[in-house]
């Protein structure tokens, strides 16, 4: 039983991965006609990070399932933009998804680190070291 729970609560977090997915790839295109309707046209593949292979794997495998039926158009759509090559998902760990700062419960150390690798400081740090002389 807690198998089937756990099997389920994997499904379910890769089809909200995937549902993401899609809504970053709409968000991917809106920029790319923007930057093309600029003047510049992208030259390589857009990248769309994903820290979850199950949801990339959905995307990227072209059979149907009983378990995908209900995100076909999506998936669709999704192989249709791989194959014309206009993105791809490379694999990102979790720990280097800096998205995650926004979405989900991370540790002091994490948080502190992504916040480094976005390039956003404290600003408050040059103060915390006590009363100025």
């Amino acid at each position: 039983m807690e198998k089937q729970k756990t099997e389920c609560s994997s499904f379910i977090q890769s089809e909200a991965e995937f549902r993401g997915m899609t809504k970053g790839i709409c968000e991917l295109l809106w920029l790319r006609k923007l930057l093309i309707e600029l003047g510049y046209k992208p030259t390589s593949t857009m990248n769309l990070f994903c820290d979850n292979k199950a949801a990339i794997a959905i995307a990227q495998n072209p059979v149907q399932h009983d378990r995908t039926k209900h995100v076909e158009v999506d998936r669709h759509f999704i192989k249709q933009k791989l194959e014309a090559k206009v993105f791809q998902f490379p694999f990102v760990k979790s720990e280097d998804q800096l998205a995650d700062i926004l979405t989900k419960a991370i540790s002091s150390k994490a948080f502190h680190n992504s916040l480094d690798q976005l390039g956003i400081g404290d600003i408050y740090a040059p103060t915390c070291g006590g009363v100025l002389a």
